[in-house]
Order: C-alpha cells, then sequence, then structure tokens
C-alpha cells in the first residue's frame, strides 16, 4: 500500500489533515482482509504439492488481486500512484497465468521484478509520508522485506520448485501480518490525529 508518493509532504504542508486521516482510515477494512487472503495464501503455497503450471497459476492470482485491490486504494494523494501499481500487477499475472509453459526461470524473473518494485515504491512512499502519517515506518517494513525477497528470487531465477515456493510463501505470510497491524493502526489514525490537536491545543 502507498500511503504517499514522493512529494506528497510538500503537497500537504508536511502536517496530515482530518480529511486525509478520514480517507486513509477508510481503507482499513479492506487492508484487514487483503491481510488474511494473503495469510491463507501463504499457507496453501506452504501445504500444497505444487506443479511449476499450478504455482504460476496462483502466484498469478496474487498478482491479479494484489492489482485489483491497489487499484481500489487510496493513498493521500489520491490513487494515481496505486493506479500505475495495480495494472502493472495485474498485467504482470495475467502474463504469467496465460504463459503456455512457464518455467521456473520465467516464474522466478516474474516474482523477482514484482516484489523489487512495489517494494521500492512503499519504501518511498512511506519515506514521503514519515512527516503526516504516523504508522510510516509500517510501510517501510513492508517494503524492506519485500525487496530482499525479490532480490533473492532474482539471484537464482532457475533455482528449484521448493525455492520459490519458500520466497512466495515467505512474502505472502509476512506482507499479510505487516498489513493487518497496518489496518489496525490506520482505523486508528483520525483519533489519533484529533489526540494529538488536543494535546497541542492544551500545551498552548
Amino acid at each position: 500500500m502507498f500511503l504517499a508518493t514522493p512529494g506528497s509532504s510538500q503537497s500537504l504542508g508536511q502536517t496530515l489533515t482530518r480529511d486525509a486521516a478520514e480517507q486513509l482510515a477508510r481503507n482499513w477494512t479492506t487492508l484487514l482482509l487483503n491481510g488474511l487472503v494473503l495469510i491463507v495464501a501463504g499457507i496453501l503455497i506452504f501445504s500444497i504439492d505444487w506443479s511449476v503450471r499450478s504455482l504460476s497459476t496462483f502466484i498469478g492470482a496474487l498478482f491479479v488481486f494484489e492489482g485489483l485491490w491497489l487499484m481500489l486504494t487510496s493513498g493521500v494523494d489520491g490513487r494515481t500512484a496505486n493506479l500505475v501499481a495495480g495494472l502493472a500487477s495485474v498485467a504482470a499475472g495475467i502474463a504469467i497465468i496465460v504463459w503456455p509453459s512457464p518455467g521456473l526461470i520465467v516464474l522466478g524473473i516474474f516474482l523477482g521484478s514484482w516484489l523489487i518494485v512495489v517494494g521500492t515504491m512503499t519504501i518511498a512512499g512511506s519515506f514521503a509520508a514519515r512527516d503526516i502519517v504516523p504508522g510510516w515506518w509500517l510501510g517501510l517494513i513492508l517494503g524492506l522485506l519485500e525487496v530482499p525477497l525479490g532480490v533473492l528470487a532474482l539471484a537464482d531465477p532457475g533455482a528449484t520448485l521448493a525455492a520459490l515456493i519458500t520466497v512466495g510463501g515467505i512474502w505472502a505470510v509476512a506482507i499479510g501480518t505487516m498489513r493487518i497491524i497496518l489496518a489496525f493502526e490506520l482505523k486508528r489514525l483520525p483519533q489519533d490525529l484529533d489526540d494529538a490537536y488536543a494535546a497541542g491545543g492544551a500545551a498552548t
């Protein structure tokens, strides 16, 4: 989830407005659902005896799911960045699913590249939101989990099926868990902002 894009903090004057906080908070239920789905997907990845074809189809479906979710999610500066990332994720997922005979190399390249791109955008968005969103560090952790997993997948894209299952499973469970935590942080964001304003007013 990209809470912000580089430059958002300037456009918002380094301050998270009440309207922006409510806009972000509205994402909490979809973020919670996304996290739960990813955890279930991670458990399935580790539990099933996959073939390359079936794993490709499953991961492709996850890409499509992630892309559709991103396109429905708003950041502090609108949906533009999420829309672009979502379309790219959907396209990658469809490409994996319809590939006539996907091999480990193809699957590894798609998985690794996607994780690095999404992780990098998440990290950049988190730093952009550090002055306006109290829980910005959760997004940073998400990105820092995704990029190394992507590098691991690209380091040897022709690795064994077990290696790709490990990367995919760890990503789904770890990111799903972090998104559930972030969902509850977003739910409390408007109240936290009100409390901060009240404390600031009392101090003056």
